[in-house]
């Protein structure tokens, strides 16, 4: 599972390494004027909530950094997606077996739930396919290649040349 996440945000590697700082704060395109910097701070900052707070048994999705330095430099934000990926790598089996409360604000105030970090784990993954696909549609739009064609899909969905 570690294998695999990792595998995924390692995209975002390929793609950063391919622009430049001036493509990673663009906010030029409709109709979320949002950076590529800023979703990929979004996308590492769920995954330091988790970091943050498995250990102490309770990841708050309200905490994220929201780090404007990471968000707003290209170099910053590869060494917090390089960061991450070293916490991940240093996970455990027992660790994935962790119980954990997350805390977040679905619309309705504070919301808890119980699981593993394996679980939570699962859905920061999901999390990261989400916005490659919001990024893909940003870079796209930019003129910019995607860094590798199942960028923004998820590994369930099936393949164009499957559809014909």
């Amino acid at each position: 599972m570690i294998t695999a996440i990792k595998k995924n945000l390692e995209k975002s590697s390929l793609l950063l390494k391919s622009i430049d700082q001036n493509l990673y704060i663009d906010k030029s395109i409709p109709p979320y004027f949002s950076s590529l910097g800023s979703h990929t701070r979004h996308i590492l900052d769920f995954f330091q909530c988790i970091f943050t707070g498995y250990r102490e048994g309770v990841i708050d999705l309200t905490k994220r950094e929201r780090n404007l330095v990471q968000e707003e430099n290209l170099f910053a934000g590869i060494a917090y997606l390089n960061d991450v990926l070293d916490m991940l790598g240093a996970l455990t089996n027992e660790d994935l077996q962790t119980k954990v409360i997350i805390k977040d604000n679905l619309g309705e105030g504070i919301e808890k739930v119980s699981c593993t970090l394996a679980a939570v784990l699962f859905q920061a993954n999901s999390h990261v396919t989400h916005h490659y696909a919001i990024i893909g549609f940003i870079i796209y739009q930019l003129g910019i290649d995607l860094p590798d064609t199942d960028f923004g899909y998820n590994p369930t969905t099936p393949k164009k040349e499957m559809l014909n």
